[in-house]
């Protein structure tokens, strides 16, 4: 019985640099109208998006306060911000599509298995850690800080203000990432499954250190960001272990078949 021929990219001609870059240029000019036609379409709702995404700071607000724009152009322009943040984030799976066609055409169908479902994960983390700190993280955040206000002192947020903290959202995005980083960095041989596991006194402690620092100083807080963390990153290290076992498993029976793992692409 004659061997099987090696795995080979399902587009293995070589293109260009010149080729490469020209698509390249074309992904691009793709995302950059993407969003901007939905900015476009999210322009009209502007200050109803800025009104729901402060509705965690404005609920605990003493009676009687509001949030305040001390600077005069800051009234208009925060929520025009905020509007191109949020189309940015739901241009993101047309981003990653983007990104994906770009790229595929490399990939052994192997890799092809194992990146599209990494691919689709990272956008449903970074969605899934952003909703946790808007619903759960922030409404704790902003209860105890307006809470711990001296008597006599009215809290009041500068709109601007309140939007740069809005960043912590993107914070909690990437941090929920963390099993989609291990499985890359086993996958690609930076680390095994097996000194994950040695560091695994050092990544919870490490997870209850970025709770604190994210979180109010109270254990509550950092507990609800670190244990999701840790329970992330133990995700993170069964999936690998289970990658590893069927890459292994391929291997195998690649070489009951007398057939030679690929040539390293250019």
């Amino acid at each position: 019985m004659s061997a099987e021929k090696p795995e080979q990219p399902e587009n293995d001609q070589e293109m260009p640099l010149v080729a490469h870059l020209t698509e390249l240029r074309t992904r691009l000019l793709r995302c950059v109208a993407v969003i901007f036609v939905i900015f476009i379409g999210l322009l009209y709702f502007s200050q109803k998006i800025y009104t729901l995404a402060s509705a965690p700071l404005r609920r605990f607000l003493p009676e009687g306060a509001t949030m305040i724009a001390i600077d005069p152009a800051s009234a208009f322009l925060a929520p025009l911000k905020l509007t191109m943040i949020v189309a940015l984030l739901l241009a993101m799976p047309f981003i990653l599509a983007q990104i994906w066609g770009f790229i595929a055409p490399g990939l052994y169908k192997h890799e092809k298995r194992i990146a599209l479902p990494l691919l689709a994960s990272s956008v449903v983390l970074f969605y899934a850690g952003m909703a946790f700190a808007y619903f759960l993280v922030f409404p704790l955040m902003f209860h105890f800080f307006l809470g711990a206000a001296p008597e006599g002192v009215t809290p009041m947020t500068d709109i601007n203000s309140y939007l740069d903290f809005l960043t912590l959202l993107f914070a909690f995005g990437v941090a929920f990432e963390i099993p989609v980083a291990t499985v890359l960095l086993v996958w690609i041989g930076v680390v095994d499954v097996a000194y994950l596991k040695k560091i695994r006194p050092y990544v919870i402690i490490g997870c209850f250190v970025v709770g604190m620092i994210l979180t109010p100083p109270d254990p509550m807080s950092q507990t609800l960001l670190a244990v999701p963390m840790w329970m992330l990153f133990e995700a993170g290290v069964l999936f690998s272990r289970l990658i590893r076992k069927r890459s292994r498993d391929e291997e195998d029976e690649t070489s009951e078949n007398g057939d030679q793992p690929p040539a390293t692409r250019p």
